[in-house]
């Protein structure tokens, strides 16, 4: 026990949908007896202990019991047990509305702040209780009891139908069936692991390992255009109506509360601060970016008229959706060279996550240990455990889920799961997070094989981990990741650049049938091609990000009609008539509305830590990965991260460096 560290989990995934339940009955009332207490304390009676430290423990234990019921939706082999764990999100998420809103809460805390002389609080305390009374403004808990009212219900109704939202993308099982020559040019790996019909049709869901090389690599256009439309008609009947409720509601909601706007609401606890700073920084990197997309999309033309001359059909003059991933496939390998299945021989995943592990390991002076037949919720889900080199103390325990299967969540993300914290009696809780993944799973004759793609998005993904793992808070609310949404990205995005270097891909890599190393020829093309398409790639994000920020500065979207304007204008692509992104757009109902900037903003921070300080001083330089750790990991939302990173860069923040990455001139 001692050597696996089970004793320090407080997590369990052996609950049956009944047990969820009552569990969730039981949870409620535990909870609002804490805040019952809080509530109930005259001004006179008010100390540290019964008013922030009962707030802070009450989080902690509230936090852990929350996710061992609401996490089950997104990785349970079992539908009752989804369906219990939705259930009780629903109910935990309308309870965290109703507590969000408790008025004598509010009043003590603010009652407390003023009788206090805050300056003796420690820095964590000060800002937690700073941060309650602000989230309590937010909540409209200043305004006469009839606003507030409206508040309420308006966060309920947006909370229960944004868990509709995304169960009916997790839920999403369309199949498309069609023949090996309507598949012509996809991979022969990728056919034979799809089902067949019994006429011999190969059966191609929508989820990524079906999709993904599907579009970029079938000759067929027909049979794209198929995958596309369904693709981005995913939940397009009950999640359009669902999103454009939801941008009414959220504008509704801003303006109660005295802004302007959903997005001037959000961006009020950013980096950013305001709407105006996010529409400018889109808009001119999407200006600097135009003649490389315009030089892009020239080409994916040629090729594409080319290509309908070779197969006799009908070249139509334009790209389509469709076509961009396609021929962004064919300009990277004809202009690198690069051949992407070819390269996936030499990413055998078992050897990636090693490679990987290892890194992460030596420039974070950690060390991992995988437990021996874990308490996990499925057979496929590896545990680990982590322990600081130097003081050779447990910090933590990570899970890796990386295969797909129905029902479960079908991106790749980090779920903290146990906040790393100060437990009531001062001792340390340890942290918990989980890395979900929908990588290929091997068969009898290959292993699981990856894409460089994958590879990027398991380093990305990692890195939260990481982040959950290592910080060191005293306060659950500033726990790992718990940063401002426009950073949170920055330090995984950091991360990403070991898959781009040498030195560490070829820790990472080895062809899966005898071992051998990526060729140099191979290695440089694929360090050379990290721009390749970079004009229509970011301008995709940029899109993204303008669409998210455009609806949330309005009282009501027609979400189709603007994504199909704003594709039009910003990607240069039309959108395809009668489908709708927007409906499986899973980010703006899961935390990221009026944020999805923040990928692109949070990515100047990134690249100006990796070229100021790794690039320089050594991409494994452990006393860089240190300080990496101390300044960026290590405070998780305690502090503002503009101070961490003047702490870690020494200096201001530059855009100098995220330009040049981009392919541009600063």
């Amino acid at each position: 026990m001692a050597d696996t560290f089970l004793d320090r989990i407080k997590l369990t995934w052996d609950l049956s949908a009944e047990d969820i339940k009552n569990r969730v009955d039981s949870l409620i009332k535990t909870v609002r007896d804490v805040y019952d207490k809080v509530g109930n304390l005259k001004e006179n009676e008010l100390t540290y202990e019964n008013t922030i430290q009962a707030m802070t423990n009450n989080d902690s234990y509230y936090s852990v019991q929350r996710n061992m019921l609401d996490f089950p939706q997104h990785v349970s082999a079992k539908k009752e047990i989804r369906e219990a764990s939705t259930e009780a999100d629903k109910k935990l998420s309308e309870f965290d509305v109703e507590m969000s809103m408790r008025q004598d809460v509010f009043d003590n805390l603010v009652a407390f702040q003023s009788k206090t002389d805050v300056s003796k609080l420690k820095p964590e305390a000060k800002r937690y209780l700073e941060k309650l009374i602000k989230l309590g403004r937010r909540n409209g808990l200043h305004l006469a009891k009839d606003i507030q009212d409206q508040i309420k219900a308006m966060k309920k109704r947006a909370s229960d139908i944004a868990i509709d939202f995304n169960k009916n993308i997790n839920d999403e099982n369309t199949v498309l069936e069609f023949t090996e020559k309507e598949l012509d040019g996809v991979p022969a790996d990728v056919i034979k692991r799809f089902e067949k019909t019994s006429d011999g049709k190969c059966k191609v869901t929508l989820q990524y390992p079906d999709y993904f090389p599907v579009m970029k690599k079938c000759r067929n256009p027909e049979t794209r255009r198929q995958m596309e439309f369904a693709f981005n008609s995913r939940c397009k009947e009950a999640n359009t109506k669902i999103m454009e409720e939801l941008v009414e509601i959220r504008h509704k909601k801003s303006q109660l509360l005295d802004f302007p706007t959903h997005a001037a609401f959000i961006l009020d606890m950013r980096m950013a601060k305001k709407a105006e700073s996010v529409a400018t920084f889109l808009k001119d990197l999407s200006q600097k970016l135009r003649p490389l997309q315009d030089k892009e999309l020239k080409r994916f033309l040629q090729y594409k008229e080319e290509e309908c001359k070779e197969l006799a059909i009908e070249f139509d003059g334009k790209i389509n959706y469709w076509d961009m991933r396609y021929y962004m496939t064919i300009a990277e390998e004809r202009e690198y060279s690069i051949d992407h299945n070819k390269l996936k021989e030499y990413f055998p995943l078992d050897h990636v996550t090693t490679g990987l592990l290892n890194i992460y390991q030596e420039l974070l002076g950690l060390k991992f240990k995988e437990v021996e037949n874990p308490p996990v919720w499925h057979e496929d889900v590896q545990m680990f455990t982590v322990i600081d080199v130097a003081t050779d103390q447990f910090m933590g325990h990570f899970f890796l889920d990386l295969f797909p299967r129905e029902g479960k969540f079908s991106h790749a993300a980090c779920f903290g799961l146990q906040p790393g914290c100060l437990e009531p009696d001062g001792s340390r809780q340890s942290a918990a997070a989980a890395m979900v993944a929908n990588f290929t799973k091997p068969t009898s004759d290959q292993p699981s094989l990856l894409t460089h793609d994958d590879v990027e998005t398991f380093f990305h993904e990692f890195g939260h981990v990481m982040h959950q793992i290592c910080s060191q808070a005293e306060i659950s609310l500033f726990s790992g990741t718990r940063v401002e949404r426009d950073f949170v990205e920055a330090p995984s995005q950091m991360l990403e650049n070991w898959v781009w270097e040498k030195e560490s891909l070829s820790r990472m890599s080895k062809h899966y049938k005898d071992g051998s190393a990526i060729p140099d020829e191979l290695m440089d093309k694929l360090v050379k091609a990290r721009n390749a398409n970079a004009g229509v790639f970011n301008q995709r994000q940029i899109l993204l990000g303008t669409f998210d920020q455009t609806i949330h500065t309005k009282d009501k979207a027609d979400t189709q009609s603007i994504y199909a304007e704003i594709s039009k204008d910003v990607l240069q692509i039309p959108a395809t008539p009668n489908t709708n992104m927007c409906a499986a757009f899973g980010h703006l109902a899961d935390g990221y509305d009026a944020q999805y900037y923040g990928y692109l903003w949070s990515e100047v921070y990134c690249m100006d830590m990796f070229h100021s300080r790794f690039k320089k001083e050594g991409i494994m330089n452990p006393k860089v990965g240190m300080d990496y750790r101390k300044y960026i990991l290590q405070p998780g939302g305690s502090m503002d991260a503009i101070d961490m990173l003047k702490k870690f860069l020494g200096r201001e923040p530059s855009q100098e460096s995220f330009l040049i990455s981009k392919g541009l001139q600063a």
